[in-house]
């Protein structure tokens, strides 16, 4: 039983460990060719919106979509990037057998 208590609280500190890098992970997406920039970390929360003054307000909300799309098509890259250095899928599989047996 203890060893199953030793387990979890590793898991809950590797989560915690993993939050705190999808929390470094910062990208910034555009949209309305630059006029509209928008910066999301790895936990995909938006941290900064950016509106220029020459983005017409009619364009404003596709423009905000196109830059949140935008930044999320990093984040993915940023992520695949970040999973390799930690050994891939196998990687994060071999964290969950853990919670097994």
């Amino acid at each position: 039983m203890f060893n199953k208590l030793k387990e979890l609280k590793g898991l809950r500190d590797q989560s915690k460990k993993m939050k705190e890098m999808l929390d470094d992970i910062l990208v910034v997406g555009s949209g309305a060719r630059g006029g509209v920039m928008i910066t999301i970390n790895g936990s995909h929360d938006i941290i900064a919106v950016k509106i220029d003054d020459s983005v017409e307000r009619g364009a404003i909300g596709p423009a905000i979509k196109d830059a949140f799309a935008d930044a999320n098509k990093q984040l993915q890259g940023e992520m695949m990037k970040k999973m390799k250095e930690m050994g891939g899928i196998g990687g994060l599989g071999d964290m969950m057998k853990n919670l097994g047996g």
